[in-house]
């Protein structure tokens, strides 16, 4: 998907990596770490996601992964992991 990049990338793997279906704002700006520019950046990388399908809104600032964003999320894996491992025979 054009625009998807390592930042929403980021974003979409914290729901994964947190072991979670739904994620708050907070837990999010987390993907930026403490630097408030990077902060804003991801709440610009969410609304983005929000606004191709990637993520669903759920009231008080939740989000969930789409469909959509799981099928992206586990595209990106397999084909990082295949670039990982150039000899497997995946």
């Amino acid at each position: 998907m054009e625009g998807l990049d390592g930042p929403k990338l980021r974003v979409l793997a914290m729901f994964e990596g947190l072991g979670k279906p739904e994620l708050d704002l907070h837990e999010l700006f987390e993907a930026g770490g403490n630097d408030p520019d990077a902060r804003l950046a991801v709440l610009h990388d969410v609304e983005w996601l929000v606004e191709r399908g990637l993520l669903e809104e759920r009231g008080n600032d939740f989000y969930a992964l789409s469909d959509l964003g799981r099928r992206v999320l586990g595209e990106k894996g397999e084909s990082a992991d295949t670039e990982s491992s150039p000899g497997s025979s995946l």
